[in-house]
């Protein structure tokens, strides 16, 4: 923006070019906007027609003219414009100004008249943050000895210059002075500058300060610092000011028109010609040259001169003076000078944060410690301590030995040092700083802050310039050592003597990010033992910290120092910001850039920030820092703040030599990974610089890819000469990209992917994405000022950097917590890819999975209620077939609910970004789920069909039994009508005749014999050849019901009879069983068990009844397999194998045979059928013996059928109901797959302690460890017997009664609406009971009744009411109903959730045999993971031939230096770092080695220690010993410990 528009925006453009380092924020012209099109402005400017004459032109043109000088005094003096940014603004934003001012190479103000009482303002507190730096050349014998300076500005001891004009001059003073100060840059405002106007406002009285800094170099004006004051306005008029600057200054010089004309001026000018102080009279007038009237006088005139000649002149003059005196100005001392009223003062928030400062200050102060000293000293956490700690805890990730031992080791290491930490915690200087942190109100606070840093600064200053000096000679020294080839001692003693140095320089270094450090390391120290501290309150720290970076103080990521992130002090830290503002939405900023390239300064200067930026200061390590983003910006944006982080430049001269290229790439990878978009600062054109921060970036970028995080970059060409040239752009371009693409290839073979060029690795326009940036200063430093190309050049960048923020919703504060935690666990390990853990995908990737439960539930949920109908319908004889194509029409309603739900999901949730690149993938896998859904109903419901086809002929059978029972009812009834009354006499008779009416009716049918599965059995093995004593033996033992689950089946090994042969097989020719060996043994029976109840479901029990053909099938198919088995390998086992493993087999069936018997026997025998109906039929026998009406009668009969069906859906109902409560708020069914593991070994550690106690709890968890499915499923058994019989019983009861009262409404609405039907039809009883059927079809079962006995009934009204009173009493009576009869539900609660949760993936880890904890059974092409890795000796891993137990988890061998076999013939042992190279089942698992170590698995081993030892038959001694450190962990602990998996 070239202009404003209006005078209301010169303030705000002001500030935003100076903060922006732009000098012509100065010049900035106002041009009113203007509606007219410029052709009516062409024309109201062009000229008119000269052939046209008119006597008033003159006059007008002397109108114009008065015109334009009324314009000119409108404008505003761009001065006034300065300082009245300078009198509104609040003290922390004067000292920006001025620091910036300063940093243009501006004039400060220096003595301020206050516009109101006129009282002189000392704005001491602007001058605060400005250091200068200058080279003095101090001229001895030869050479010249040149020192180098760098002083804040306030304690600068410098000769002053001071400048006053005594009235009114034809010539500028400002101007004059400039020419000794910069000849090419107006330092001073004159009255020559652009936008000067005549009349100014806010400038007279005000006295300028600018320093000349030389830089040590020949052409230097002046050999050391001088500062130069420039009091605007007539002294005369400003007395005070001038008083004052006569008293502070070692040279005064006057401009005066004449020495003649004015009384005033030569008694003033006398005054100062009598003086002690040098005086240099300039005047106007007059053209003698510089004469020297007495010593230390000097009059010269100005006439007939020009600048350069009088600029030299002066300069001269002001040499010689200087030469003989000492510096005598101090900034600082300006406060003592009485009259004036100094800013620092007259605040008291200032003099607060003062105080505070000075306190501290004090403390450092008082034992006189040498600066390089006062981190050891008042830091002592943060020093040795924590460079150690950081190197053994990286040691724990490049293990060797005995690596649990090891790490046991370093962890005890570790844990003292934190330990030896918080002892050393109680500084004096932490506790005052957190003090005042916590105790001022917040301006105090920022004055605290900001006093604080500037007496540190003040502090290490003096030194730190002398170390500077010492490390460049040095560096000197050795670059011409290395030069000339130099091999000798010397280099190397120089080289020593740099690093020394380095070392010092490091030391001297010191500011509030040490502080803010060091109460990092205290917090981390203390919240690590969980020690409370007397002396501090360290639990307040992050939430101290937090308010800092709140108010836009940078925050220490990575300490440079130590190259340690402090995971836990930042994750508290980004906690209590989270606490403090909610989780906001952030974009992170990335910079990186090679050291001293300018990122902080671009930095600072495109977001007004607060990176140390000096020479001395290169930033450390990485930094952090929120931006708020504005109200009007928010309209733009998607996120709320900026966080921006600046790194410690690559290739830093202080790590040089110390695994540079190591820190270099970590650093990079970090900020890369944390960035969404990453800036990279390139400076100069040198092309091994460039490759060095091309080939960091390129890796860096292409790790990113790889762990499936996508940020985006901007590359910053600063310092190019000529940035405007498009044609040289363009080639910068082109070799930039090639050599983008060249670094793309070699970073792809190290880190073995597939990329080309660099498109392949991150998206990238060489067009849009670099951007070249004008050299930061005009000319030389130290007096150059900012180039204006500059400025120009990062608007453009800060531009690119919104418009591409603008396309992105950046992310939570939170996943920015979980990004570091991840990014820089996996960096500390060498393979970052395969030790990459994303956090935040893992986490909503876990959230999808529990959203997946709750729609895969809403479609299981509604095809049981289909189900549930269907089967009905199917009992009730209205259904003889199921189409496919009605169950979809009949759950598409619910189907496409839940893709609605799905779609809405992924399309609105906070992290959908995330979500997109799961959508298809589990749109596919719902899909998969619905029609499974579907398939496996109508099989379910086909088996029903047949078997109710299978049951016809016995169906009609018993139509035609109960109409005979009927008959025969009435006619009993008729005899005995006499002796209704008699209870007991009835049923006597009913009874006498009952099992005559039985066998009458069932003579031609053939009853169903019952089966004995144990003799079957035994018969089965006597005839494979199986002796009866070792058959006996083996039921006897029991060992066959735990076969599955046996530690060491080397009791099964067959051995010779022959003692001495016994032996050599036993101690020579053959080991026991390898670990491989065991678990091929382990997966024959699981086979067997798993292809033996399959095939045993599979036979048509239910229609057709047992056989025991059944069972000889599975005998032959086990004893094949097992011959097959061993056939392939080198042992044999013996026969109790065979016979534990066929008892096995058939133990695992016998439930399932039993109970389809059970069904069968229901289903076809006609004397239980019939004995079933006794009851109902005495109920019919009573009722017409009291000579009730057909209608009672029938009532009562329609009651009684309904009765059991009512039954069994109540219990049906009840049973998906419970589920249903159970499946949503039930902690353990509630979640995904990972949550119910969790639940699972929650529930085997807490079972109840005691001797028989323990050794059940510890067949549980075998069952677990050898098969997870098996105790899951016992998990869930148990706990919804618990769930309904225990914990929420009285939440059962009200189910179950609401189910009875909901289906008490639908019998009663049933023989409603088919009464009214029938009577509106005149339709008869036939009509009735098949109206009454059809309507409950779907919801109970209800046999046929032959309508020909009840022929009579009219009252169709009467009989709704017998059926309504009967079924009232029916459900009053099972509104009672014991819970206990849900177990005999045809659908039970555990089941249905068992088919919910258990429908996973349930592949095991080829290290520690721990289950993928992922929701989905197929989950490719996401590999095999879980959180619960363990140590292989729970699943009986050993190491390679010998006894011992492997006690390492497979998290910390794959961080580690060790190897392992893939197989037990395997000869060549594979790198753990390495594991994905050796093949399936390896390359299907992701571990992460992040060190999580279960504390549950470590108790379990300490604590079933002996029994482990028996199941395996091995032990855990010598390299497989426990870790000491494992025995003090407790059960809680344990349990606590799954809980931090989350």
């Amino acid at each position: 923006m070239d202009h404003v528009t209006s005078e209301k925006d010169l303030a705000h453009t002001f500030l935003h070019r100076l903060i922006m380092l732009d000098y012509r924020a100065r010049y900035i012209p106002v041009r009113p906007y203007s509606p007219k099109s410029s052709d009516d402005t062409k024309s109201s400017m062009s000229v008119a027609d000269d052939t046209e004459i008119d006597e008033s032109d003159l006059e007008d043109l002397l109108n114009t003219t008065v015109d334009t000088n009324k314009k000119e005094k409108d404008r505003v003096h761009p001065m006034d414009v300065q300082m009245a940014v300078f009198h509104c603004a609040d003290s922390f934003l004067k000292q920006m100004m001025v620091t910036k001012l300063s940093q243009c190479q501006y004039a400060l103000p220096l003595l301020v008249p206050d516009l109101v009482t006129n009282e002189i303002q000392f704005p001491l507190w602007t001058f605060r943050e400005i250091t200068k730096t200058w080279k003095v050349t101090q001229i001895k014998d030869n050479p010249n000895i040149v020192t180098m300076k760098n002083v804040p500005v306030y304690k600068a001891e410098t000769p002053l210059v001071s400048f006053f004009r005594l009235g009114s001059l034809s010539v500028s003073k400002s101007q004059l002075i400039n020419t000794l100060i910069n000849n090419r840059h107006d330092t001073f405002f004159h009255r020559n500058c652009p936008g000067s106007t005549k009349s100014r406002h806010l400038m007279d009285g005000v006295a300028e300060i600018a320093w000349y800094c030389p830089a040590g170099k020949p052409t230097d004006d002046f050999n050391d610092c001088i500062a130069l004051s420039n009091l605007h306005g007539d002294a005369l008029l400003n007395k005070k000011q001038h008083d004052i600057l006569i008293e502070e200054s070692s040279v005064n010089v006057f401009l005066v028109a004449s020495l003649t004309r004015n009384k005033e001026i030569q008694s003033l000018m006398l005054s100062h010609l009598n003086a002690k102080k040098p005086l240099i009279c300039l005047i106007v007038d007059d053209s003698r040259d510089a004469v020297e009237t007495k010593k230390g006088k000097y009059i010269m005139g100005l006439s007939e001169k020009n600048h350069s000649d009088v600029s030299e002149q002066l300069k001269k003059i002001i040499r010689d003076i200087l030469s003989s005196l000492k510096p005598s100005f101090q900034l600082e001392t300006m406060a003592e000078i009485s009259g004036i009223k100094v800013d620092e003062e007259t605040d008291p928030a200032c003099q607060r944060g003062k105080f505070a400062a000075i306190e501290i200050t004090n403390l450092l102060k008082k034992y006189n410690i040498d600066v390089s000293k006062i981190k050891d000293e008042f830091l002592p956490c943060q020093g040795q301590l924590w460079h150690q700690w950081s190197k053994i805890h990286r040691e724990l990730f490049h293990l060797r030995g005995d690596i649990e031992k090891e790490k046991s080791e370093r962890e005890n290491k570790l844990m003292n040092i934190r330990q030896e930490q918080c002892a050393a915690s109680c500084s004096k200087l932490v506790e005052l700083f957190t003090g005042s942190l916590s105790s001022l109100p917040p301006t105090d606070r920022e004055y605290f802050l900001k006093w604080t840093q500037i007496f540190i600064d003040a502090l290490s200053t003096g030194g730190l310039s002398s170390i500077l000096q010492s490390y460049d000679e040095k560096w000197s020294e050795v670059l011409a050592l290395k030069n000339k080839q130099d091999k000798s001692d010397l280099l190397l003693r120089k080289q020593t003597e740099l690093d020394d140095i380095a070392k010092k320089l490091q030391s001297v270094t010191f500011g509030l990010e040490h502080i803010c450090r060091e109460m990092g390391q205290i917090y981390e120290a203390h919240k690590t033992t969980q020690r409370q501290s007397r002396h501090t309150d360290w639990s307040k720290y992050p939430e101290l910290a937090a308010q800092l970076m709140i108010s836009g103080h940078p925050m220490e990521l990575m300490d440079g120092d130590a190259g340690h992130v402090p995971l836990t002090w930042i994750s508290s830290l980004l906690e209590e910001v989270i606490k403090k503002l909610g989780d906001q939405r952030v974009f992170v900023l990335s910079v990186l850039g090679l050291q001293s390239s300018g990122k902080s300064t671009m930095l600072n200067t495109m977001f007004g920030l607060q990176f140390a930026v000096s020479a001395g200061r290169c930033t450390k390590g990485a930094f952090m820092q929120l931006l708020k983003v504005s109200e009007e910006m928010k309209k733009d944006l998607k996120f709320d703040y900026v966080v921006v982080v600046d790194t410690e430049g690559l290739r830093a001269l202080e790590l040089e030599g110390n695994n540079t290229l190591h820190h270099d790439n970590e650093l990079a990878t970090l900020v890369v990974g944390l960035g969404n978009l990453t800036l990279i600062n390139i400076f100069g054109e040198n092309p091994s610089d460039m490759q060095d921060i091309l080939q960091i970036v390129v890796q860096a970028f292409m790790r990113m890819k790889e762990v499936q995080l996508s940020p985006s970059c901007v590359f910053v060409h600063q310092n190019v000469t000529d940035v405007a040239a498009a044609e040289r752009n363009m080639d910068g371009k082109r070799r930039l990209q090639e050599k983008l693409d060249q670094m793309a290839k070699l970073a792809a073979k190290e880190e073995v992917c597939n990329a080309e060029r660099f498109s392949d690795v991150i998206e990238f326009d060489v067009q849009k994405d670099v951007k070249y940036c004008a050299q930061l200063w005009e000319g030389s430093p130290p007096m150059a000022p900012p180039n204006p190309g500059y400025s120009e050049s990062i608007q453009e960048v800060k531009n690119t950097i919104l418009s591409k923020a603008s396309k992105s919703a950046g992310i939570t504060l939170s996943q920015f917590k979980t990004n570091i935690q991840g990014l820089w666990t996996a960096l500390l390990n060498e393979s970052f890819v395969f030790s990459f853990k994303n956090t935040l995908e893992i986490a909503v990737y876990r959230q999808l999975e529990v959203q997946y439960g709750n729609w895969t539930w809403t479609l299981r949920s509604n095809m049981l209620t289909i189900e549930n109908q269907l089967h009905y319908r199917i009992e009730n004889g209205k259904l003889d077939e199921v189409d496919q194509s009605y169950l979809f029409k009949e759950t598409s309603k619910t189907y496409d609910g839940v893709r609605k739900e799905m779609i809405k999901y992924f399309e609105d949730d906070k992290d959908r970004e995330i979500l997109a690149q799961w959508k298809g993938r589990f749109e596919i896998k719902m899909k998969e789920f619905y029609d499974e859904q579907v398939n496996r109903v109508k099989i379910k419901l086909d088996g029903i069909i047949q078997q109710k086809k299978g049951c016809k002929m016995m169906d009609d059978k018993k139509s035609e039994f109960e109409n005979k029972l009927l008959q025969k009812s009435k006619e009993l009834a008729q005899q005995l009508k006499d002796k209704a009354k008699d209870e007991e006499e009835l049923q006597r008779q009913f009874s006498s005749v009952w099992s005559g009416w039985v066998t009458d009716l069932t003579a031609d049918t053939k009853p169903v014999e019952e089966i004995n599965l144990e003799k079957d059995q035994l018969t089965i093995l006597q005839e494979l050849r199986f002796e009866w004593t070792l058959i006996d033996e083996c039921k006897k033992s029991e060992r066959y019901k735990k076969i599955s689950d046996v530690g060491d089946y080397s009791v099964y090994m067959m051995t010779s009879s022959n003692q001495l042969i016994s032996f050599i097989q036993k101690h020579i020719s053959r080991r026991p069983f390898s670990h491989e060996e065991q678990q091929q043994i382990r997966s024959l029976i699981d086979k067997a068990e798993k292809d033996s109840i399959d095939a045993i479901r599979s036979k048509p029990v239910v229609t057709r009844g047992y056989s025991t053909t059944y069972l000889y099938e599975v005998a032959n198919h086990v004893t094949t397999e097992l011959q097959k088995f061993l056939s392939e390998k080198k042992y044999t086992l013996r026969k109790e194998f065979s016979v534990d493993l066929l008892l096995s087999v058939f133990y695992r069936a016998e439930s399932w045979l039993f109970e389809s018997q059970k069904k069968f026997v229901k289903n076809n025998d006609a004397k239980a059928y019939l004995e079933s109906k006794k009851t109902q039929y005495y109920t019919v026998f009573r009722s017409f013996c009291k000579e009730n009406s057909s209608a009672v009668v029938l009532g009562e009969l329609i009651c009684e059928k309904l009765k059991i069906s009512t039954f069994e859906a109540v219990c049906n109902k009840t049973a998906i109901d419970l589920a249903g409560r159970m499946r949503c708020n039930f902690p353990a069914f509630s979640g995904n797959r990972l949550n119910l593991e969790k639940h699972v070994l929650k529930a085997l550690a807490e079972k109840e302690e005691g001797k028989k106690e323990e050794e059940e709890n510890f067949d549980d968890f075998i069952t677990y460890i050898t098969n997870p499915r098996k105790q899951t499923e016992a998990f869930i058994k148990a706990e919804v017997q618990k769930y309904i019989y225990m914990s929420h019983k009285d939440e059962a009861v009200n189910i179950l009664e609401k189910i009875v009262d909901d289906i008490k409404k639908t019998v009663s609405q049933a023989s409603f609406t088919v009464t009214q039907k029938v009577q509106n039809q005149r339709g008869d009883i036939n009509m009735w009971l098949n109206e009454f059927s059809n309507v409950l079809k779907d919801e109970l079962t209800f046999d046929n009744i032959c309508s020909e006995n009840f022929s009579d009934i009219k009252d169709f009204h009467f009989l709704k009411e017998e059926i309504e009173k009967g079924f009232t009493s029916i459900t009053e009576k099972m509104s009672s109903l014991s819970l206990d009869k849900l177990k005999e539900s045809r659908q039970k609660p555990e089941e249905i959730l068992i088919d919910q949760l258990c429908n996973c993936c349930w592949v095991k880890c080829p290290f520690c045999a721990a289950v993928c904890t992922n929701t989905m059974k197929d989950h490719s092409p996401h590999d095999h993971s879980t959180p619960f890795h363990r140590p292989g000796a729970i699943h009986g891993y050993h190491y390679r031939q010998t006894e011992i137990l492997i006690v390492g988890f497979c998290t910390t061998n794959v961080a580690s230096e060790g190897g392992f076999y893939p197989s037990s013939d395997s000869e060549k042992a594979i790198p753990y770092k390495q594991y994905k190279t050796a093949g399936p089942p390896f390359n299907t698992w992701r571990i992460i080695p992040d060190g999580s170590n279960l504390a549950y698995w470590k108790w379990f081993v300490c604590q079933f220690k002996t029994q482990l030892e028996n199941h395996y038959g091995k032990k855990f001694e010598g390299s497989g010993a426990i870790p000491s450190l494992w025995k003090d962990i407790s059960k809680e602990e344990a349990i606590k410990s799954l809980d931090e998996m989350f």
